[in-house]
């Protein structure tokens, strides 16, 4: 990667993925892209233009303009909001996904998407989740994504554009807010916890989902982009995880650092389904023998880190 463009570059994996990128490749050489700006630092510190995917004909144009020889492609629709509107969730990540694999196949890029835990479904086994397995995803998010992984696929396949992707869990973060994902509870109980000192969970009790801390994922990007190709079995759509946890582990994680933090429960029957239907616990070995993941944080380490963050953040 020398020259590359990043779609949703404002989301919640895009704004820390920009500054990531442009501290290893230098500011110059990661355009951000949205369809709309503001004042953050991955709007304001480097090269920026306003982008909107559904427009292929503009993708492709800024992609020329900046001489891009990697799309890494973030924008997307997530698990809850994409629930609430299919049909625009539909449009917006398989139309916006076509678009930046045909931009990547048309000036050689090599081509970055995520895919989700999500692409799974209740007929999937749901403990140590292998990386080949049964996909019946019954979210609308899931068939996008099972649907990108194979698209993504006939790309490399058919045009030989250098595709790769991940199976991301929930990803909790400290800078950037919760966007709609199912996961997201795990992201807005840190900040209630400094706060309020309390949360209501949407999720149940003994609901296990796979969550990974942002660091690790940005780093899972960057490794998979740079991993030698010759050494990629899969492609697209690598398994990777850090850890699994119910709501009420995160909780009495909490409460080491925060004794008096109280838990309680409101469960929401659209995210709760949403949850059911995915694993408990995937298995990620065919990243770590393909090209090297490896996690850094754990559940204990990732609270530490993010209660101190949010200390300063939140003030």
């Amino acid at each position: 990667m020398k020259k590359i463009m990043i779609t949703g570059a404002l989301g919640q994996i895009g704004s820390e993925l920009t500054g990531r990128l442009r501290e290893i490749y230098g500011v110059d050489n990661v355009l951000a892209t949205d369809i709309r700006t503001n004042e953050s630092e991955a709007a304001k510190g480097g090269p920026f233009e306003v982008l909107d995917v559904m427009d292929s004909k503009k993708m492709a144009d800024i992609g020329k303009k900046h001489g891009a020889d990697t799309i890494v492609h973030m924008a997307a629709l997530l698990s809850a909001t994409a629930e609430a509107n299919p049909v625009f969730a539909w449009n917006l990540n398989m139309g916006g996904l076509m678009n930046a694999l045909e931009t990547a196949r048309e000036l050689k890029c090599q081509f970055f998407t995520p895919s989700s835990i999500g692409a799974f479904g209740p007929s999937t086994p749901k403990d140590a989740t292998p990386q080949d397995t049964i996909q019946r995803p019954t979210t609308m998010y899931g068939v996008n994504k099972v649907a990108g992984e194979l698209l993504a696929d006939y790309y490399h396949q058919r045009f030989e554009v250098d595709t790769r992707g991940l199976r991301f869990p929930g990803l909790i973060s400290y800078v950037a807010p919760p966007g709609g994902g199912t996961t997201d509870y795990a992201v807005e109980i840190y900040y209630e916890a400094i706060k309020n000192g309390r949360y209501t969970s949407y999720i149940g009790e003994g609901t296990y989902m796979d969550m990974m801390y942002m660091p690790d994922a940005l780093n899972a990007i960057v490794n998979l982009m740079e991993a030698d190709a010759s050494q990629l079995k899969h492609r697209n759509a690598f398994n990777v995880t850090a850890m699994s946890f119910a709501p009420e582990e995160i909780a009495a994680e909490i409460k080491k650092h925060i004794p008096g933090f109280e838990m309680n429960y409101d469960v929401d029957p659209i995210r709760q389904n949403i949850a059911d239907s995915w694993p408990n616990s995937i298995d990620s070995s065919a990243a770590a023998e393909e090209w090297g993941f490896k996690a850094n944080y754990s559940l204990a380490s990732m609270t530490t880190d993010m209660l101190e963050k949010l200390k300063v953040k939140i003030g």
